[in-house]
């Protein structure tokens, strides 16, 4: 297996994390926070973590490089890198490399870049064809086997509990979510997330069933999807990948999805799909709850799926890497 490296421009990423520990490589948050986002210092924050980037990559001197995008600045570190070592790397794009307003306007260099990666991964054929139009090669991976370590570190409180996976972002619907919560006092909500960022007209009336976590560690986040009932997350953008749903299924439990064709497809049982709307979120609960040996079994006959679908995908990587290495 060839020595890989796996940058990611984000301060975590457990797809980055888990797709390198797969493959017996290294994962790389490079991330100097301390600038911020402001568009008068986002451009000192890119440079550090440029420099910090070619840093990494000259110490470990990998056979091939993994690259999350966004951002595109990332990646076109990367390809510098490469390109003056001659070594393959391998584009891992988001749903938001494409999709979010902020990289539409980088389109055409994100796909230059693809063209000359080795491949670059997607969550689905949509994005898929999206990059093979560009002339780029494309490897579907639905998502990566997460593994956590063992603790007891969540101790769930209530009959019944939900783990709601959000980050407060643009397209989630929290407010259909608080509004389906207060509906159930008798389940018991862990939302995750920095409170931070949730809009404070909602944070003014969360119901005393929601517990509001704050950023967790890994150990307690994988406590926390572990020893709940179900896990939700939602999102109101098509063509999305819900990471904290396959991380779930990962540890044997059942989820609460949106109801998009991808996600329909990519979580064929153990998980009930909902139209992101406050009346259809309760009744998803409840019959989540009533009926829940049935989807806990449904979910862990889908994580055998899901382990043998990432073993053919992992083959086609390494494919794709070794004609890069050998280009």
């Amino acid at each position: 297996m060839p020595k890989t490296t796996y940058i990611s421009w984000a301060p975590y990423c457990s797809r980055s994390d888990n797709t390198a520990r797969e493959l017996r490589g290294t994962s790389h948050m490079v991330y100097r926070g301390s600038f911020g986002s402001r568009a008068a210092t986002v451009w000192l924050k890119y440079l550090a973590q440029a420099a910090d980037t070619f840093r990494i990559l000259g110490a470990e001197r990998p056979d091939a490089v993994f690259v999350m995008s966004p951002p595109v600045f990332a990646v076109m570190t990367v390809w510098l890198w490469s390109r003056l070592h001659r070594v393959p790397y391998v584009v891992d794009a988001h749903t938001a490399a494409f999709l979010h307003p902020r990289w539409r306007y980088f389109q055409s260099l994100h796909n230059a870049l693809c063209r000359h990666a080795a491949t670059t991964i997607v969550t689905n054929e949509y994005l898929a064809e999206r990059v093979r139009s560009a002339g780029a090669h494309a490897t579907i991976v639905r998502d990566v086997p997460v593994e956590y370590p063992v603790t007891t570190t969540f101790q769930p409180e209530g009959a019944f509990t939900v783990a709601v996976v959000c980050s407060f972002n643009y397209d989630e619907p929290i407010a259909d979510m608080l509004r389906a919560a207060a509906r159930l006092a008798d389940v018991h909500f862990y939302m995750t997330g920095d409170p931070a960022h949730l809009d404070q007209s909602l944070a003014a009336s969360i119901p005393t069933n929601v517990t509001l976590t704050g950023f967790l560690s890994d150990d307690a986040y994988g406590s926390l999807l572990t020893r709940a009932d179900a896990v939700m997350t939602l999102t109101t953008r098509d063509h999305t990948m819900l990471r904290g749903a396959y991380e779930a299924i990962y540890q044997g439990t059942p989820v609460i999805v949106s109801d998009w064709a991808l996600l329909r497809e990519a979580f064929s049982q153990g998980a009930v799909h909902v139209d992101n709307t406050a009346d259809a979120i309760a009744a998803a609960v409840c019959r989540m709850r009533l009926h829940h040996a049935s989807y806990k079994a449904g979910a862990l006959a889908l994580r055998q799926e899901k382990l043998a679908a990432w073993e053919m995908a992992k083959a086609s990587l390494l494919d794709r890497v070794d004609s890069g290495l050998h280009h």
